[in-house]
């Protein structure tokens, strides 16, 4: 009687359905890890917005009135990537905020209670 050898290894067919599982798991996740980088991106120019307020209003107890400059604002910086208007009228300001990589904008408006579109 003719003994078998004792192979070891993987089969073609056992490596190729690894790869496919791979594949499959890689398809699903790439769009996921996608969409939540977008949120943190969205997050970060909602936050700058949170933040340009606050030291709106800390410049508006200083001076009495709303500056259009951003760099004026004492204690504010600006994210990388997040852009942002100021627009001030007379005791109230409007400010719009979104990122180059994010899929959200942001609205702030002091006459009508602040972020308008929350996150």
């Amino acid at each position: 009687m003719i003994k078998a050898k004792d192979e070891k290894g993987f089969t073609l067919i056992e490596l190729l359905v690894v790869v496919a599982i791979i594949g499959i798991l890689a398809a699903i996740a790439i769009p996921q890890f996608s969409a939540y980088r977008a949120q943190g991106f969205n997050a970060r120019a909602s936050s700058d917005l949170r933040n340009l307020a606050t030291a709106a209003e800390a410049y508006f107890a200083a001076n009495a009135a709303y500056s259009a400059n951003i760099g004026s604002l004492t204690g504010f910086k600006q994210s990388p990537g997040v852009t942002i208007t100021l627009t001030p009228a007379g005791t109230t300001f409007t400010a719009v905020a979104s990122h180059s990589s994010g899929d959200k904008t942001y609205n702030w408006d002091s006459a009508n209670g602040g972020l308008q579109n929350a996150p």
